[in-house]
């Protein structure tokens, strides 16, 4: 097969002839999964290698030879959905357009899981460990200005290193930074505003310039910030010598009048340009993008967000995409953050880890607020294989990738240092993290530092002293007693269960110095096989489980039933029915721990009981109206309050006919809200949804296609677990399938799935050239479907 070579092409932006600095390097990858010897050489022969594009995840791939990712024996096999790890090589070849022969280069990983080794031209760049922090190489006196260069990669996902599904491979954005030798360098702008009001705001630019030159240059710096409009609002100058091969930071400020400020309901975003000129000639040129706010907090008053009281709607959040597993597509990143502020989230917690920047980036768009956490472990490890093996030497490292990447994003509200940090009641912990929280401050101090302490008590008072916002996982019973001692205390919930979603609001509510509640989880995941239903202790025979199956909103993007009783905990003339089954929708655990309680009620939104005629049915409501009242084919079955006093929920025992289940809300007497179930006819036909029908021709653009199987009248039937298979044609490819079965083994890969609960997903990417997909759906004994998707 002929080697394609890649030449990255420049896009001119100004009259300077000066290029785009940063460009994708995600097309056109070779990839081995296993070891191989000699592969970072450069006259390797790869051409056996499969052809990939970045961001990529062999562990959501089928296992060689097989048609599923999932192997019972896996190693760590419960703590990371029985998934497979190993080693994995990435090979890439690219050449340099003629007039870059006196840039300077690097390349950018925006995130590798993990333990990533990376070579250019044969030679050896570095290690990084770490698979969640962005690390970046400068390869100018590396690279051939004139013929091919050859990046290559290597991946150990080796050993018991995660309590959760974390992918293997780049499943990140890769980039190629273009710069001349006078230049702001990587994540060299902090923007703060440091002064914020209706009338104006200070805005604080802090800007470092190396001059990597072998003279001195006088350098004239300036800030120009624009509005999400594109119009200048305001603009710095600044001039200074800076000597050769040496930096300087310029601190400007400027003043913004009457600014938009970035809140959840109107989350504007600003841009610095900033602008590096030598002799009057443009040498480097970045954009930022900021946003104008304010935030605080104290124990009299919580959380303020540009001086209005907010309590913390929280959700925690892994990495993975679902059936994408880890692989970060910037689109799948703004369908999660979209899908939890659709359902009353406005923040959520990065747990445990830095997000990708794609995430980052659809928060702050979005008005998002967020929690960036660091760690999972420090000195002591939860895994044998796991960060406590690289924390002594990389920890500072670390946190500087994250702290400097990620300063600038206003959805950040807090750092966290770490969670649930074994011995966290040691005087040696509590002075690390100290030392932690310290290094945090000194590179931002805009923020306050959190960490997730589990096992609550006096005893953690030390380590509590070391951070400015104390996170409690699963203690709200220390609200009350550790605010009469320590007053000052600021307080939220880090982690709570979703069974005690009532209890866990309230406490916020009632407490102002409680400022929030984060339910484990808002989105569920890949791995802590059966955390949700089989609890702990976790085991081996949980397979074929691969799913927590405790998430607010399922692997799919679909809410499951404790988001609908969420919405009644947050939101005005909420009111949804669900349905107890006469059985145990999965077998029970006898040997689960009492106090695992990450499950949910065995609930589903079904009115489908044939062979139940008669059978008494436990119908659980979750309303915020008034009251309710429910209809059974149109015969009332009583009204009942729903309020604090009930926790917003009351439950009816309706004796099972074959019909419609009704709910109606009241507010003072008036209706306001409806819920229906009807059972539903067997299947007769497919019925295709896509979440954007329009999408672009840039080779990463998803099209999220819903798939159900419905009867006659389009009430999908839930009961209907056909499989169901896809062909697809026109620019696009399909890069997942799932279902949220939480129990099955079925491939994410290949084009088909069978339905669970009357439906599954398909997800589309898009090429690089425009037309129409069809995607065609067929099962056996049902009408077929398409659905066109265009790509622009």
């Amino acid at each position: 097969m002929k080697r394609i070579i890649v030449l990255l092409f420049y896009i001119i932006v100004s009259h300077n002839c000066f290029s785009q600095r940063k460009v994708l390097l995600d097309e056109g990858w070779r990839f081995h999964r296993g070891n191989i010897a000699n592969a970072e050489q450069t006259n390797f022969n790869d051409n056996s290698w499969r052809n990939i594009d970045l961001p990529h995840d062999w562990s959501i791939e089928d296992l060689p030879g097989t048609e599923s990712p999932f192997n019972p024996n896996a190693i760590n096999g419960v703590s990371v959905g029985f998934t497979t790890g190993g080693i994995g090589w990435y090979r890439k070849i690219f050449t340099l357009p003629a007039n870059q022969q006196n840039k300077r280069i690097s390349i950018l990983f925006d995130g590798v899981y993990m333990n990533s080794d990376v070579w250019i031209n044969g030679v050896h760049l570095g290690n990084h460990p770490y698979g969640y922090t962005s690390f970046y190489y400068d390869i100018t006196d590396k690279i051939k200005r004139n013929g091919k260069n050859i990046i290559a990669v290597q991946v150990k996902n080796e050993g018991a290193n995660s309590r959760w599904y974390a992918g293997s491979g780049i499943n990140r954005h890769v980039w190629l930074i273009e710069t001349s030798p006078i230049h702001v360098v990587q994540w060299g702008t902090y923007i703060t505003t440091p002064e914020v009001s209706a009338l104006s705001a200070n805005v604080a630019i802090q800007t470092k310039v190396k001059n990597e030159t072998g003279a001195s240059a006088t350098i004239t710096l300036i800030n120009k910030i624009v509005n999400a409009k594109g119009v200048e609002v305001a603009r710095t100058s600044s001039k200074k010598d800076i000597p050769a091969n040496d930096r300087y930071a310029f601190k400007e400020n400027a003043i913004v009048k009457s600014p938009a400020l970035w809140s959840n309901e109107n989350p504007d975003l600003y841009k610095a340009i900033t602008e590096v000129y030598v002799g009057g000639k443009l040498s480097d040129k970045v954009e930022t993008k900021f946003g104008i706010r304010k935030i605080s907090f104290d124990a009299a008053n919580g959380f303020m967000l540009n001086n209005k009281p907010m309590k913390l709607k929280g959700g925690c959040f892994h990495i993975d995409n679902g059936p994408l597993g880890a692989r970060s597509f910037d689109r799948a990143e703004i369908r999660r953050v979209a899908l939890m502020k659709a359902s009353g989230f406005n923040a959520i917690r990065c747990s445990h880890n830095p997000p990708a920047p794609a995430f980052l980036d659809a928060c702050d768009s979005m008005g998002m607020l967020v929690i960036d956490e660091a760690f999972d472990c420090w000195t002591e490890g939860k895994n044998a294989d796991d960060y406590h093996v690289y924390f002594k030497n990389w920890w500072q490292r670390d946190l500087q990738s994250m702290l400097l990447r990620d300063r600038n994003h206003p959805s950040i509200i807090m750092w966290s240092i770490g969670n649930e940090i074994p011995g966290m009641d040691k005087p040696s912990i509590a002075d690390t993290a100290e030392l932690l929280a310290d290094y945090v401050r000194s590179i931002d101090n805009t923020r306050p530092v959190t960490d997730a302490v589990v096992g609550v008590s006096d005893q953690k008072d030390a380590f509590f002293s070391a951070l400015d916002i104390c996170g409690y996982n699963y203690a709200n019973n220390k609200y009350v007693s550790d605010h009469h001692r320590k007053p000052n205390r600021i307080m939220f919930s880090t982690e709570s269960y979703p069974l005690d979603a009532y209890q866990s609001w309230m406490d916020v509510l009632d407490h102002p110095w409680v400022i929030g509640d984060f339910v484990w989880t808002g989105f569920d995941y890949i791995g802590e096989s059966s955390l949700g239903w089989r609890g702990y202790p976790q085991n081996k025979n949980f397979y074929p489980w691969n799913l927590a199956y405790c998430g607010d909103i399922d692997i799919c993007g679909w809410k499951r039933p404790q988001s609908f009783y969420r919405d009644a905990l947050w939101k005005k003339d909420q009111l949804s029915i669900f349905v107890k089954p006469l059985h145990s929708s999965f077998p029970v655990n006898p040997k689960k721990e009492p106090w695992s309680i990450w499950n949910w009620d065995d609930v589903v939104a079904n009115w489908n009981w044939k062979g139940d005629k008669d059978s008494i049915f436990e119908v659980d409501i979750y309303s915020s109206c008034d009251e309710v009242e429910l209809f059974l084919n149109n015969k009332s079955l009583g009204k009942k309050p729903t309020n604090r006093s009930t926790k917003f929920r009351t439950v009816y025992n309706v004796p099972y006919a074959s019909g419609e289940l009704k709910a109606v809300g009241y507010d003072n007497g008036e209706i306001v809200k409806a819920s229906i179930l009807k059972t539903a006819d067997k299947p007769v036909q497919i019925k295709l949804f896509a979440d954007r029908k329009i999408i672009k021709a840039n080779n990463e653009d998803l099209s999220y296609v819903g798939v159900e199987l419905v009867d006659k009248n389009g009430i999908r039937n839930p009961d209907a677990k056909n499989l169901i298979h896809f062909k697809i044609e026109g620019p696009g490819t399909i890069v997942g399938v799932g279902n949220a079965d939480p129990q099955s083994l079925e491939s994410y890969q290949l084009p088909q799935r069978k339905a669970w609960q009357g439906r599954c997903l398909v997800i589309i990417k898009s090429g690089k050239n425009s037309g129409n997909i069809i995607l065609r759906a067929t099962t056996i004994g049902l009408k077929s479907a398409e659905i066109a998707i265009k790509v622009n």
